[in-house]
């Protein structure tokens, strides 16, 4: 951190003295001190109930409270998690903060349809992960609602997907939460927030309702934000069962702008690139979900979900066309730029790849006009809908007279998927807006043209349907061998039938059948060496298999908008990783206080990992397996809490590698060959994946009122994605600081504010290329930096205030 500025540092040791004054005050006589009594239980199922001490789990986990969530007033979890936990870091692809990936030990989850998924999430033991792309849309998580989170590693009994990890969100209900609180909220860039929540418990009644509601104009253009959300849990129980019907819904409309051009960075910070870039999600789920206890020691678990997503992408792209009189004999027609045979979009019909037919829905073609940059308007409509259920039985009786903990379960996800795209015609005018419609000054006669493949572009609209089924079933153990010495050891079957289907009767390659099957085995050793230190180390493995989404678009000859149309199905394989960790933890009380430390290693060596490449075509893009991939490295974490101060200090380091040595395409990598491809060798890092991690933050208890809390984070560098043989510079290095504050005026009523990026920091945590000569014809001036970046957000302020009752 040779970067980091000598005020900074200033800043870092007066709060660490002020800690150590808090620490020196006198206790809260209200104050409640952690106690090393306080033993942290790890669920190690989907469904709640299988329940482990986190001394004898053979793997690493990190959990936070709804309080940690809530300290930070962020507009989602995602902040939360980025600034606790080791290992952890987001990549704002979209730029857009509810609409960011994570990558968890060079593992990804994203909102971002075609991001190849490596993490599992589920809410209540109701799997998130959504059925087309695997994606998890963050922004419809109720966070509020939130009553712990945890991400545990290397246990397969979570299910597909859990190649790096699993995320659990334990929500909160009636009999966990009485009363209710409101807060209000207003910031930078017109940033206004509310939510409140009640919960209330009459005799074995509890009902708990939550609703959130946040405004954000962006800092970027274009890239406002509106979410809406509602979670209600209506529960029953008695001194042997429990039952709870959950309901939920949200909606949100996304401004996700993208990447820009280097060098439209450098003239204006807050510019974009073609534009719109919106996406529009709704979703609602109902579940039941409940235990009940069969004898002492056994009990049963289980739920039934149904869940609904409709979502709906526009994106205005750069279309690559070009008028066909600059290189050939079609006069006043449009082609494709790089076409080698310079046939026309409009007109005549041939037999060559690169040819297609622009045409109004009477089937009228249309010339081209001379003066426009034309572009496309992208549509997609995805509407999924689930139903499923899990069932668990768990014991926690001796074995033998040993100290024994049981969990054995079965899952089944049933989904049907609607998917449709469309690209239309446009032309992009002068604010880089793309539009199909009559007003714009360059447009063609007959605007909102349906542009029709005759070859492999990647144009055509897609009408498909498609069904999932996942199976699963697992059973897992964890047997005291001594007073000090506990095994893990378990077992998961994962079922996986994708079926697709195309509807429009002129893609029948869309049209597939797949069926993936793999067990995957886990086992692991804990030993208790006293005084609260303890060992552990272990393996599993876990798969996941391919997605609909990735099945139809995996032919590098029939490339697709990844976001977008579906043109092939030549098969993929499934992914399967190998996890292994090892590490020591403990927990001593300390200055009045407990501290709380680990170190790990970690190592997951991953077969047929599945990949998304660029095409030659901008925008458009494929899915392949390629042969080996390894993410290893170490995390170390501590965090000392007392009655008037909590600190903690987190440093992870990340080594993301491909395994062989081959040749990928990245067509628009400066370095790539004349066919738009870079070659690979065993040891070159992944892209999108920093190295080093380091997190410090803490808060303190200056006064009984008054609160102050910092959190800083530092990125080592990162290659851009497409720099998959790193021949070319990474990405800088950075850090920022955040700064909240709070104060009870009231023993009811709170006022709080905060500053993020403190220092106003500019860096970018994602970079990839584009294709410099459409760019360069569309902004009227040769562009010579291939890299386009999202920046990270400036400096920004927040205040509000909340009320309890």
């Amino acid at each position: 951190m040779k970067n980091v500025p000598a005020g900074l540092l200033a800043l870092l040791c007066a709060t660490c003295s002020t800690l150590a004054l808090a620490a020196e005050a006198d206790p809260a006589p209200d104050g409640a001190p952690p106690t090393l009594s306080d033993i942290i239980v790890i669920g190690v199922t989907p469904l709640p109930g299988a329940n482990v001490p986190l001394d004898k789990v053979p793997a690493a986990a990190t959990t936070l409270s709804a309080d940690d969530l809530a300290r930070i007033h962020s507009v989602s979890i995602l902040d939360g998690m980025a600034q606790r936990v080791p290992g952890l870091a987001l990549s704002d692809t979209q730029g857009n903060a509810l609409f960011q990936d994570i990558h968890y030990h060079g593992f990804t989850v994203s909102p971002l349809q075609g991001t190849p998924q490596g993490i599992a999430v589920y809410q209540n033991g109701v799997r998130l992960n959504e059925a087309f792309g695997d994606t998890v849309n963050w922004d419809l998580a109720p966070e509020v609602a939130i009553n712990r989170l945890t991400l545990a590693t290397n246990n397969p009994a979570y299910g597909l997907n859990a190649l790096g990890g699993a995320v659990t969100l334990e929500m909160k209900n009636g009999f966990t939460v009485q009363g209710g609180s409101a807060e209000l909220l207003g910031g930078s860039n017109g940033r206004a927030q509310g939510s409140a929540e009640f919960g209330w418990q009459s005799g074995n009644f509890g009902l708990y309702m939550a609703a959130e509601a946040t405004r954000d104009d962006g800092w970027r253009k274009q890239s406002a934000s509106d979410v809406e959300r509602f979670y209600a849990d209506a529960g029953w129980r008695s001194d042997s069962a429990e039952v709870h019907l959950v309901a939920a819904a949200a909606r949100s409309s996304l401004g996700v702008v993208g990447p820009t051009p280097l060098e439209m960075i450098q003239a204006d910070e807050t510019s974009i690139y073609t534009w719109p870039q919106t996406t529009r999600n709704d979703s609602g789920m109902l579940a039941l979900n409940g235990k009940a206890d069969l004898a002492p020691g056994w009990s049963l678990q289980g739920n039934v979900y149904g869940r609904h997503l409709g979502q709906k992408h526009v994106d205005g792209n750069d279309g690559n066309f070009e008028g066909c009189s600059r290189r050939s004999s079609y006069g006043g027609k449009l082609c494709l730029e790089d076409d080698p045979f310079g046939t026309p979009a409009g007109g005549k019909t041939t037999a060559f790849r690169n040819q297609f037919v622009i045409t109004d829905l009477a089937g009228h073609t249309f010339a081209y006009n001379n003066n426009a940059n034309y572009g496309t308007l992208d549509r997609t409509a995805t509407d999924t809908t689930s139903v499923g259920g899990s069932l668990q039985l768990t014991s926690d009786r001796p074995l033998m007279g040993l100290g024994n903990r049981f969990a054995a379960g079965g899952s089944i996800d049933h989904s049907d998927i609607r998917f449709t795209a469309t690209s239309t015609l446009g032309v992009i005018n002068p604010d880089f807006s793309v539009t199909s419609q009559g007003d714009a000054a360059n447009d063609i006669a007959g605007a909102g043209l349906i542009i029709r493949t005759l070859g492999n572009l990647g144009y055509a609209p897609v009408w498909l349907s498609g069904t999932t089924d996942y199976y699963g079933a697992y059973v897992t153990d964890t047997l005291d061998l001594t007073p000090a010495l506990s095994l893990t050891a378990g077992l998961r079957l994962n079922v996986a039938d994708i079926s697709t289907r195309d509807r429009s009767g002129a893609a029948p390659e869309l049209n597939g059948d797949h069926r993936y099957t793999h067990w995957n085995p886990q086992a692991g050793l804990t030993y208790q060496l006293g005084g609260g230190f303890s060992v552990y180390g272990g393996y599993s493995q876990s798969n996941r298999a391919p997605t609909p989404l990735e099945l139809d678009c995996a032919d590098p000859l029939r490339p697709c908008l990844l976001e977008n149309s579906l043109v092939a199905d030549p098969p993929l394989h499934q992914v399967v990783a190998n996890t292994y960790e090892a590490g020591v933890r403990g927990t001593q009380g300390v200055a009045g206080g407990r501290l709380d430390w680990t170190v790990g290693l970690f190592r997951t060596d991953s077969d047929n990992d599945i990949v998304a490449l660029a095409s030659s075509i901008q925008g458009r893009g494929y899915y392949t397996n390629v042969p080996s991939t390894r993410r290893q490295g170490v995390d170390a974490g501590l965090t000392f809490a007392s009655e008037r101060w909590q600190v903690y200090l987190n440093y992870s380091f990340v080594d993301a590698t491909y395994q062989f040595d081959g040749v990928l395409a990245s067509a628009h990598n400066p370095s790539a060959d004349d066919n738009g491809t870079v070659t690979v060798h065993s040891g070159d890092r992944m892209p999108g994946v920093p190295r080093h991690q380091v997190k410090l933050g803490g808060d303190v208890l200056v006064t009984q009122e008054w609160t102050v809390g910092a959190a800083v984070q530092y990125y080592g560098s990162q290659y851009l994605v497409g720099d998959d043989a790193n021949q070319n510079a990474p990405l800088t290095p950075y850090w920022t600081m955040n700064l909240r504050t709070s104060y009870q005026i009231l023993p009811d009523i709170q006022v709080f504010g905060g500053i993020n990026n403190l220092f106003d920091r500019r860096y970018a945590s994602y970079g990839t290329y584009f294709e410099l000569s459409g760019a360069s014809d569309v902004l009227g001036r040769q562009l010579s930096d291939a890299r386009t970046l999202t920046l990270g957000a400036p400096r920004t302020f927040y205040g509000g205030v909340k009320v309890s009752f």
